[in-house]
Order: structure tokens, then sequence, then C-alpha cells
């Protein structure tokens, strides 16, 4: 990781390039083709499991009323899909003994 707290396409890459073995534009190319099979997925209202990971849930949100907070004002909320994630609970043990 580049040391800034976040998990990027790049360190993604690096990895698979240090741990496969396969070059540094073939490994970049094979993390972008699982990003986008993972993005097509949802696109179609697919859920995205990735075992021992964790699920990516999509979800329809009804039109709702919601008030702005500085003014008190009722205003609608539109209807939309949102994306959740879910850890597995091997995840959440993992991340909770680190």
């Amino acid at each position: 990781m580049a040391g800034s707290g976040t998990l990027t396409r790049a360190d993604l890459a690096e990895s698979v390039n240090r741990h496969i073995g396969l070059s540094r534009a073939e490994a970049a190319a094979l993390v972008e083709s699982i990003l986008d099979h993972m993005a097509d997925a949802l696109e179609r209202g697919e859920n995205v499991k990735i075992s021992s990971f964790g699920t990516f849930v999509l979800r329809d949100k009804n039109q709702r009323m919601g008030r702005n907070p500085k003014t008190g004002v009722e205003v609608p909320i539109e209807p939309r899909r949102v994306l959740t994630f879910r850890a597995s609970q091997a995840m959440r043990d993992h991340v909770a003994g680190a």
C-alpha cells in the first residue's frame, strides 16, 4: 500500500505482480477485468458475493420525505438505488483480530 491508508487498484495489481508473477501490465489488466466484471453484474441488478470476504447488495429505496437540518423545511427524497456492502463473518473476524 502507498501509505495513505487506502488500498488502490495499483496496490492490488502490484500484489498480483509479486505473488503470482504476472507482468505489471498483465496484473493491472487482471485487476481491471475483475472490477469491470463486478461493476457489470451490479449494473445488471445482480448482487456480488465473494466467499470469505463479503457481499455487495443493491437496494432500491422508495421516495420519502426528508428534512433540511439547517432550515427544518421538509423536502422529498427521490427514489434511488443504493449499493451496500456486508462483510462476511470470516472478514469481520479477520479485521477484529488485526
